[in-house]
Parts: C-alpha cells; structure tokens; sequence
C-alpha cells in the first residue's frame, strides 16, 4: 500500500502548476474502501488562491462523495532536481486532514522516493487539533 501511494504521489507532482515558486508537489490519498485519488499544487499569480497537493486530493475525494480515508502519501520538491528533504504537509492541510480522518488512526507519508519515506499518524503532525469532535455535545 505505501509504495503504491508513493508511486502515484510522484506521478501526481508531474502535474504541478507552480511557476512562481518551481516547487512541485503531489499526493496520494486513500479511502477507507482502497480507492486512491491524487492532487498536485496549484498555484496563483495572487498567491492566497493557491491550494496544496494534499487538499486538491481530498478535496476531489468529498467532491465525489468520500468522507472516509485511511493514508494519504504526499511528495514535493524543486522542479529541477531530484527530492532531497521531506514535505510535511502545511498547516491547513492538516486541518482539512483533522476534518475528515481519525487523528489516530490515519497515516500521512512524507516521501522523498518509493525506498525513502516517513509515516506518520495526523495525530503527531497536529497534536491536540480541532476538528468536529470539539463541536459535538
């Protein structure tokens, strides 16, 4: 399963947009049923619209009905060079990720390739997060 996410994280960054900054990232997120959806950073000449790999996943995901997910594998790096350090997801990432996933139970994969990666669960990423929990009685 982690290959596999890394595999497609690497392919979705071939599909990055981002001129303005050449750091090119891409994600693999996968659902509770095995399906996998990917997404690319996408950046803006005004810069705020610019939206992250991880969020254009999960976000094409809910688009098509998906609220569960098990791990997301996310790949990012100079658009002229091999990856050399890890892309941890931003912070606002990690909020739509605490939206949507157990904070204990959902693995975030930090890769640089398909043999050199981290796993991490959202928890340690975003400990003590918000999320619709907080809003239930």
């Amino acid at each position: 399963m982690i290959e596999e996410l890394i595999e497609q994280a690497l392919r979705a960054r071939e599909f990055s947009y981002s001129p303005y900054s050449g750091y090119r990232v891409g994600a693999a997120l996968m659902t509770a049923d095995g399906t996998i959806y990917t997404g690319c950073n996408i950046e803006n000449a005004a810069y705020t619209p610019t939206n992250c790999a991880e969020r254009t996943a999960f976000f094409k995901a809910v688009s098509e009905g998906q609220k569960s997910f098990r791990a997301i594998a996310v790949a990012g790096g100079p658009a002229d060079g091999p990856i050399m350090q890890y892309a941890y997801p931003c912070g606002v990432c990690r909020q739509v990720m605490m939206e949507f996933c157990d904070p204990q139970t959902f693995d975030v994969i930090i890769a640089k390739s398909k043999k050199e990666y981290r796993v991490k669960k959202l928890q340690e990423l975003l400990p003590d997060g918000f999320g619709p929990s907080n809003l239930s009685d």
